[in-house]
């Protein structure tokens, strides 16, 4: 059986999801040299099949409902994007105001305003994980249940 091409490895990867260009290049090392990798990537891009700018939009999108910018920009930056197409996606997918996001998925997780300090140390620390500002978590667990809806 002939080895895979680095070519055919690339789009095949791409072929069932986005990647950034620097995760594709982290795939792909393994399978050749950096001067092949650069060049596969290139041809990649050169047919608009690698975009690191639609990656991140692409990304945004799909973890937006479960996660807070904090947590997005983070997750992006490791996956090699550029910080200004981190911004742009951010800007461009996230319509959603971060107060409302963290409310949806307090409520899917909680429900229930907490009782106590430690009750509200747990939803804060579960909603720090999901990267939101302490600023969206003091207000969210300081309003009453009624007000959010």
């Amino acid at each position: 059986m002939a080895a895979i091409s680095l070519k055919e490895r690339a789009i095949r990867l791409l072929a069932g999801r986005d990647h950034s260009r620097a995760e594709l290049a982290r795939k792909l090392a393994p399978h050749g040299t950096p001067e092949e990798i650069a060049a596969t990537l290139a041809r990649m891009a050169e047919l608009d099949l690698l975009s690191d700018s639609r990656f991140a939009h692409a990304w945004v999108r799909s973890h937006a409902t479960r996660f807070g910018v904090a947590r997005l920009r983070h997750d992006l930056a490791q996956r090699g994007v550029a910080r200004e197409l981190i911004d742009e996606a951010l800007d461009g997918e996230c319509q959603e105001d971060e107060i409302e996001r963290a409310r949806a998925i307090w409520h899917s997780k909680f429900g229930q305003a907490p009782r106590d300090r430690r009750e509200w140390a747990k939803q804060g620390r579960f909603l720090q994980g999901r990267g939101f500002s302490t600023s969206v978590i003091g207000k969210l667990l300081k309003e009453s249940p009624d007000e959010s809806a």
